[in-house]
């Protein structure tokens, strides 16, 4: 498994997120599992870098490249009154929520600016124009069936033979969060995807 360095690990830990440190160490291990030196990594779903610090570290180590993905302007349930809203992360002078400078902040901080190349755009627009290639795949975008399922139809049929399909947020019981990853995690297996040993929310699949 990569380790963080302890620099590194306070300031992922400081930057807001939904990334516990156990699921963050297994994202890390199957990130440098499957990355090839001088290959692409893919994150669909930015917030403000948490889990892009944990995978740029990966990517630099490896000699590869991140890609992350994100409108900035927050998912469903990061809206005024739903519950992951934050008002910390509202323009004061737009009124509208963008994480893309804590996001920016976060990438200086770390030092991983010449790692990391951010994509603003919605996941599908990028999707659409995309003809590369890609090691890993991380989903932890939009967690409504609609989002999640272009997300996965967009960019699984990127990830190389013998790479790895990373999906957060997976919960088999309704009762632990919402099903939208869980639906596009068995989406994956029926399409020949093979699972390997995850932490928590975190599922890791690799394509044969």
């Amino acid at each position: 498994m990569t380790d963080l360095p302890d620099d590194l690990l306070r300031l992922a830990r400081s930057v807001k997120g939904f990334l516990p440190d156990d699921e963050a160490d297994a994202l890390r291990s199957a990130a440098a599992t499957h990355l090839t030196p001088g290959g692409v990594m893919v994150e669909i779903g930015t917030y403000c870098g948490k889990s892009t610090i944990h995978l740029g570290h990966v990517a630099r180590e490896a000699g590869a490249t991140l890609v992350t993905v994100d409108h900035h302007r927050g998912s469903e349930e990061n809206q005024v009154g739903w519950e992951y809203h934050d008002a910390e992360l509202v323009d004061p002078e737009t009124g509208v929520f963008d994480t893309l400078p804590r996001f920016r902040r976060a990438m200086l901080d770390a030092g991983l600016e010449d790692v990391v190349v951010p994509v603003v755009a919605r996941s599908t627009t990028v999707a659409a124009f995309w003809r590369t290639p890609v090691d890993v795949v991380f989903v932890d975008g939009g967690h409504t069936d609609e989002h999640a399922g272009n997300d996965y139809a967009g960019w699984s049929p990127w990830v190389r033979p013998g790479g790895a399909l990373l999906i957060h947020d997976v919960f088999p019981d309704p009762a632990d969060g919402g099903q939208a990853p869980y639906r596009i995690y068995l989406r994956a297996l029926d399409d020949g995807f093979v699972e390997q040993p995850g932490t928590g929310s975190l599922r890791v699949l690799r394509r044969p």
